[in-house]
Parts: structure tokens; C-alpha cells; sequence
């Protein structure tokens, strides 16, 4: 089971639909869930808090949802987004996912299908996982990039550092982070501000 509950909001105007997934995903016990069935209601609630996955019907009568897309993603470009719709075509799709578009659901979908479309979206995002887990490995990545941009080996880093190459790729792979020193040492080796590297990773 997850270590931290995943944020879903979900925009639809069919009020029983709403009701039955946001029924099904709280009891998936993993989730925290918020049903809109406006925009303006999802809106308002994203300035609140963010979710990390949207569920987005794109079929709201008068409601335009490719506008909701674009301004959700606009707005916050992190996000997950997964596309539902009870009128698929390979035109809204290509056009869609052109918006960065996680995962397309056809209505009438099988939850096995919902619960598979989310686990693989947790997966590619990170989702569900501990924040201190989240923290190790996109500060890891990030180091990493930085050095491999340098075309330093782990060899070279753990040089200018005093850190020995078996903790630079501990930190590197996520298992651990760096304590405070480890972290001032390896930024001046990179010649980043310890804040500059924890900006760039979004955290």
C-alpha cells in the first residue's frame, strides 16, 4: 500500500457517475478524492490545493473540455491529466494528448481498467510514494544530470567533493540523502546554491 494518499479530483456532470467513482476510489483506500461538476468549482479548488491526477470528462454539454484542459494545464502544467469521454475518436485523441495528456478513458470503462490507467499513472508520476522517498530520488536524478552534463564520473565528483564514490551513487540512485554537509559540498562542486539545486527539482 501507498505511504502517502494520492490527490484525485474529478470534473464530470453526470452527478451519478461522480458519485459512483468517487465512491470506488475511496474505497481503493489510497485516494483522496474531490468530485466537481464545474469547472469553475475544480478551478477554485486547485487554487486550494492541488491535486496531483485529474479525471476530465470532455463531454459537458455546453462546457467545452479541451478549454478545461488547456487552462488547467496552463494554469498547472504538473498535473496528471486523464481524459474521459463517452464519445472517443482518433481526432480527439491525437488532439488531446498533443496537450500532454496522460491516459485516454472510454466511457463505459470497467473499474479493472480504471484501477490499471491510475496505477500506471502513480507509477510514471511518483505518486503515492512517501515524500522523504520522492525528495531522494528526484534530488538523486538531478545530481546526477548535472554531473553526467559535465562529463564527470562518479569518480571525479567524489574528488571534489571528499565524498567517496559509493555515497555520491547512493545519493545519486535515492537511497539516501545527503546530509547537509554532503549536500553544500556536492553544490559547490557543481557550482549550484544548495537552494538552486532543490528549486530545480520542484520539491
Amino acid at each position: 500500500m501507498s505511504d502517502t494518499l494520492v490527490h484525485i479530483a474529478v470534473l464530470d456532470d453526470d452527478p451519478d457517475f461522480l458519485t459512483y467513482i468517487e465512491d470506488f476510489l475511496k474505497d481503493e483506500a489510497i485516494y483522496e478524492v474531490g468530485a466537481y461538476s464545474k469547472p469553475e468549482d475544480l478551478f477554485a479548488a486547485c487554487e486550494e490545493s492541488v491535486p496531483e491526477i485529474v479525471l476530465l470528462d470532455m463531454n459537458m454539454g455546453e462546457v467545452k473540455g479541451d478549454e478545461v484542459l488547456e487552462k488547467l494545464l496552463a494554469r498547472w502544467p504538473r498535473i496528471c491529466v486523464i481524459v474521459v469521454t463517452g464519445y472517443p475518436s482518433m481526432e480527439d485523441m491525437r488532439a488531446t494528448f498533443k496537450l500532454k495528456v496522460h491516459d485516454y478513458l472510454a466511457k463505459p470503462f470497467t473499474l479493472a481498467q480504471l484501477r490499471t490507467v491510475l496505477a500506471n499513472a502513480n507509477e510514471t508520476f511518483g505518486l503515492g510514494r512517501a515524500m522523504q522517498q520522492r525528495l531522494r530520488e528526484t534530488l538523486g536524478q538531478r545530481i546526477k544530470l548535472l554531473r553526467v552534463e559535465r562529463g564527470w564520473s562518479l569518480k571525479d565528483l567524489a574528488g571534489l567533493t571528499r565524498l567517496s564514490v559509493s555515497q555520491i551513487s547512493s545519493i545519486e540512485r535515492g537511497a539516501h540523502l545527503p546530509s547537509i554537509e554532503s549536500l553544500l559540498s556536492i553544490s559547490k562542486a557543481l557550482e549550484k546554491k544548495p537552494s538552486e539545486l532543490l528549486a530545480s527539482i520542484d520539491f
